[in-house]
């Protein structure tokens, strides 16, 4: 599956229910807002595996993450290979 995070803000028992439920076979895509889950909740995705952030919204705000980034491209990759996608 591939989980996208588009929202800067999710309540800390959501996220971690559904970061729990995601598996090395998974992909998870912060994005939008998103990648500032990267900064504010970055414990959680720690321990996750193959967890990305999309370069283009990285760079509009700035921010300078230790998570890999992917692009536009990159991500469409991700979707030929992982789905179906939950958009949370």
């Amino acid at each position: 599956m591939l989980y996208t995070f588009s929202q800067a803000h999710y309540e800390p028992n959501e996220l971690q229910q559904v970061l729990a439920q995601i598996s090395e076979n998974d992909a998870v895509v912060l994005w939008q807002n998103g990648v500032l889950q990267a900064v504010r909740s970055a414990q959680f995705f720690a321990n996750v595996p193959n967890v990305f952030v999309l370069e283009n919204d990285v760079n509009a705000r700035n921010l300078h993450i230790e998570i890999p980034t992917i692009s536009l491209k990159q991500l469409v990759e991700l979707t030929v290979i992982h789905h179906p996608h939950i958009a949370l």
